[in-house]
């Protein structure tokens, strides 16, 4: 039993094991973890900036897209498709039928 190389079962030696490990843990920011669990309020203030940034996104995002479908609809109705033309006056019928007292 000599020799200071041990084998692991699949023939990895504990030096090459412990290199796999260290790489991996690297991998994985186990470090950044680490500090962000010894300072909480980083965490939060971390968590409150990507919290307004996402709000932003999304509110940016939906004014995009509503932009993008009114402008499609008033291509539609310069065009005076007579479907759009019906879908929109059914709509407003509906509208106003549920305003009335």
């Amino acid at each position: 039993m000599g020799g200071g190389s041990r084998e692991s079962p699949t023939g990895d030696t504990l030096a090459g094991l412990v290199e796999r490990l260290a790489v991996a843990l690297e991998r994985s920011n186990v470090l950044d973890y680490t500090v962000l669990l010894q300072r909480p309020w980083r965490m939060v203030w971390l968590n409150f900036v990507g919290g307004m940034a996402r709000g932003l996104g999304i509110g940016l995002g939906f004014t995009v897209l509503t932009a993008i479908l009114l402008y499609a609809l008033r291509g539609l109705m310069v065009a005076n498709l007579p479907v759009i033309g019906d879908l929109i006056a059914t709509i407003v019928r509906l509208v106003e039928q549920r305003l009335r007292p």
